[in-house]
């Protein structure tokens, strides 16, 4: 019952495997908080840590590869593309995920050549004693190298010549940063070797398809959306009335009787569970609490049955009872739990209100002079929370509906950038929330706990996935714009937050953000207009 809140730290970005999306929250959100969940959710395709089976780092995007050898061998072997001497033999063979296997066949003339190369390079740099710069005999230069050395140094040179051609089949088509060689470099050496030839498989993503059923089926989305019965202006205007009023009376301490409704009472709490198994008897943590302000009046907030529990408990008095929690709390493993609560008063305490009336308006309400101008005030807030909350209810209703109508083979690279994302974004929150120390920083962003929320959160990140690719299909199919006026405006406003709050950003993935939370929020604007929705209340 306690909230521990700390301001955010940069100390958890140093931790994480990867860097979370770069909007600035408050100055985006601010201005689209109909499109929340797109802006949280939000589909981005940067560039996802991955591991390749040899030294080999490869950068692909669809008009432009590039591919640089990173190990200590590696020297520099010229022009990243360049003319082969001989054609490639190169089948494509479709994969599952929306990913192509490449079969990348390198004839004898063109590792040939490439050996050359690394001879020539090698000839340059290397030092010998007793020989001039390129004037090495080649027997005596592969010697002082080692010839696995050179070897490693002229696979790596292939693959660097003949990856860009390679791509070209896939041109247009695939992702960014999601080439995987699947072929292990020992096999690759071993063949080179034996055979002065060379193949080798590429795995690559690309553009997923989206394909709706029935076709067009989001041009006539029937909803109905339940809004929250807790979501009602003109009572939710009258409970903050109330709450202002309330704050501006004096507690007095309650001397000669036990609690009643309209007290506040300062209480300990403790619960253990009760029931028929060893589980019997074991104390409910997030139950307990010390020192615990109890208003009586925010009793239906609470455990149903705990406010009754304590009427009429007098100062210093201990009460213990059992409850159940319902099957809706909050707390998953919880739910349906039997427990025995222990509630010792330390003070009791009832409140003197002053008379409400247009006296208190001002305090009530700076600024205003009426009763009547606070209430509509209020009101007006209320209404303007409860329009919020109604098209944020429509927008989840719609994005729900959208993914069960799209099938789509989502590419692991995307599915595991999201992931990645979206668990970002908790260890933030969690961040902001709680103060977490080196250690619980460095366990939680760990590889291990990366792959477990990746693998549990499964469904959950398919889902936001396929509702980004949808948004994203019928932006394009209906033609939709976004004004560049108001994208510019945006992008500055979120320049100048990273820039006040002295943070790292790259202007260009702001601009791309910012472009997708506009798209995605005349997407919604579209289907809500050509939508039937019946509004229920719940």
């Amino acid at each position: 019952m306690e909230l521990f809140t700390s301001s955010f730290s940069s100390t958890l970005l140093n931790h994480l495997p990867w860097r979370p999306s770069l909007s600035s929250p408050s100055s985006i959100s601010a201005s689209f908080s109909k499109t929340h969940l797109l802006h949280s959710n939000n589909l981005r395709f940067f560039p996802p840590p991955f591991h390749l089976l040899h030294p080999l780092q490869i950068s692909t995007t669809s008009r432009r590869f590039a591919a640089s050898p990173s190990s200590p061998s590696s020297v520099d072997l010229g022009p990243k593309i360049d003319k082969l001497p001989a054609d490639l033999d190169i089948s494509e063979t479709e994969e599952p995920n929306s990913s192509v296997r490449l079969s990348v066949g390198v004839p004898p003339a063109v590792c040939e050549d490439c050996h050359r190369r690394v001879m020539a390079e090698f000839m340059k740099q290397v030092k010998i004693p007793g020989f001039r710069p390129g004037k090495v005999p080649e027997s005596i230069l592969v010697s002082y190298v080692g010839k696995d050395h050179m070897q490693k140094a002229t696979v790596e040179s292939i693959l660097k010549r003949t990856l860009p051609h390679a791509m070209s089949s896939v041109a247009g088509r695939a992702l960014k940063d999601s080439v995987r060689i699947a072929s292990k470099f020992s096999d690759l050496e071993q063949t080179f070797s034996s055979q002065g030839s060379l193949r080798y498989d590429i795995i690559v993503d690309v553009a997923p398809e989206v394909r709706w059923v029935p076709e067009n089926g989001y041009k006539n989305l029937k909803l109905v959306v339940e809004i929250d019965n807790e979501i009602d202006a003109q009572k939710t205007s009258e409970q903050e009335l109330k709450r202002r009023h309330k704050f501006l009376g004096t507690l007095r301490i309650v001397t000669d009787r036990g609690l009643q409704m309209g007290d506040v009472a300062v209480i300990d709490i403790s619960a253990i569970t009760i029931g028929q198994d060893e589980s019997g008897g074991q104390k409910i943590p997030s139950a307990e609490s010390k020192g615990y302000r109890f208003d009586t009046e925010d009793g239906d907030k609470l455990l149903p049955g705990f406010l009754d529990s304590l009427i009429g408990i007098q100062r210093g008095e201990t009460k213990s009872f059992p409850l159940v929690f319902p099957e809706s709390w909050n707390q998953e493993d919880l739910r349906g739990v039997h427990a025995q609560f222990t509630v010792e008063c330390k003070e009791l305490f009832y409140r003197e209100l002053p008379q409400l009336d247009d006296s208190l308006a001002d305090k009530l309400l700076p600024g205003s002079t009426t009763l009547e101008q606070v209430k509509e005030a209020l009101l007006q807030r209320c209404l303007e929370v409860e329009q919020t909350a109604k098209d944020q209810a429509t927008d989840n209703a719609i994005l729900d509906q959208l993914c069960k109508m799209v099938e789509v083979d989502i590419p692991h690279s995307i599915f595991e950038e999201q992931g990645r994302q979206l668990y970002g974004a908790k260890l933030l929150q969690i961040q902001a929330n709680m103060k977490l120390n080196e250690q619980q920083l460095a366990t939680l962003s760990s590889p291990k706990a990366v792959k477990e929320y990746l693998e549990n959160q499964r469904d959950n990140i398919t889902h936001v996935i396929k509702q980004n690719l949808a948004v994203g299909d019928i932006f394009k199919r209906e033609n939709l714009q976004v004004d560049t006026e108001e994208l510019m405006k945006e992008v500055e406003n979120s320049v100048a937050e990273f820039k006040r709050s002295k943070q790292e950003y790259d202007e260009d993935r702001v601009q791309e953000q910012v472009q997708d939370i506009l798209e995605g929020a005349k997407v919604l604007e579209w289907l809500r207009e050509h939508a039937e929705i019946k509004y229920i209340t719940g």
